[in-house]
């Protein structure tokens, strides 16, 4: 019963962690205007990542590791699909900018100054993201909460 309750707590902490780091990041690439402004927006971008991976690891505990209601009760909750299709856009979208992220990285190592003409589109990749991350959040709480989302239901 702990473990449970701590693994729910982690869940539940790394999306706040994962709202302040998307926004955090989002907002610095859209003020990103020259490679002095990118050790910031890669520390925004490791919070990110680290709370995205804590966010799949403990949600695929709970969902499918015999920790909570079982895999069978999240495959058939309607609102478990909209959380899961949520992430998956998430996940989608975060290609382009973690790829950027990456070859800026590599270009400063490298002595390079990296294009950064994408960053404030990276900044409104990010804004969507963060949309997607509260629809999963309320989700979650309509899940914990036995909510349906069937026809008749109410």
């Amino acid at each position: 019963m702990l473990f449970r309750w701590l693994l729910a707590a982690v869940h539940l902490l790394a999306f706040g962690f994962a709202l302040a780091s998307i926004l955090g990041r989002s907002r610095l690439l859209r003020r990103c205007a020259t490679t002095a402004d990118l050790p910031a927006v890669f520390r925004a971008d490791a919070g990110w990542g680290l709370s995205a991976l804590v966010l799949v690891i403990t949600g695929g505990m709970r969902a499918f590791g015999g920790f909570e209601k079982g895999g069978d009760y999240y495959i058939h909750a309607p609102l478990f699909h909209l959380k899961m299709g949520a992430l998956l856009l998430i996940l989608l979208l975060e290609i382009a900018p973690m790829m950027a992220l990456i070859r800026w990285r590599v270009a400063l190592k490298t002595g390079k100054t990296p294009d950064l003409s994408r960053a404030g589109r990276f900044a409104r990749v990010g804004t969507l993201q963060t949309v997607l991350l509260v629809v999963m959040v309320v989700a979650a709480s309509g899940m914990a909460r036995g909510i349906a989302l069937a026809a008749g239901a109410g």
